[in-house]
């Protein structure tokens, strides 16, 4: 497995080897030793599966307090997957990375703990996966305007498709402290 830095430090893009014959193709979606290898641990207790249209933005989500790690990939179709430094005193607050993920380059991002996540679909549909380290938690349930100017997240479609929580979710600036997860570095 090939792992990738991503431009902000945590969030890191795993490449499973592909083993490929005129029969179709295998590879590993998830092996835990090989994320130790690179310093996580995480422990998954959920996974979820989406279906999204061309165009549909989910996001940007995450949860404070009860914090979820999220391991994703696409099954089918692509997206542009999003990553956001959320943490208070962090040094990256406010920073975001992409990545595009798609059944074709079978790629999977690692979205640490206290970080805001969100991606856009630019096949007709898209079928994404997620393993999470924290089972959702309602009370928790948080989100972020996916066009806040402070993010300038330069997202690959001018009017996505969204859910009313979606687009009416608050700008950074306006969260209050206890309301975003808190840096450990």
């Amino acid at each position: 497995m090939k792992v990738i830095q991503t431009d902000l430090p945590g969030c890191m893009v795993f490449e499973p080897r592909v083993f490929s014959d005129d029969r179709g193709f295998f590879f590993e979606t998830f092996n835990h030793d090989k994320l130790i290898e690179h310093g996580l641990q995480p422990s998954f207790v959920q996974g979820n599966t989406s279906l999204s249209r061309k165009g549909v933005l989910r996001g940007l989500h995450y949860q404070w307090p009860n914090p979820q790690g999220k391991y994703v990939s696409v099954v089918q179709g692509g997206v542009w997957d999003v990553a956001v430094d959320i943490r208070r005193g962090s040094p990256h607050f406010g920073r975001w990375t992409a990545v595009v993920l798609s059944a074709e380059n079978k790629r999977h991002l690692w979205i640490p703990e206290g970080f805001a996540h969100g991606f856009v679909t630019l096949s007709e549909q898209a079928v994404f996966t997620y393993l999470c380290t924290a089972t959702y938690d309602p009370e928790a349930d948080a989100s972020l305007r996916w066009d806040d100017p402070r993010l300038a997240i330069d997202w690959p479609v001018g009017s996505p498709v969204l859910s009313s929580k979606d687009a009416g979710a608050p700008l950074l600036d306006d969260l209050a402290d206890e309301r975003l997860p808190v840096y450990q570095g």
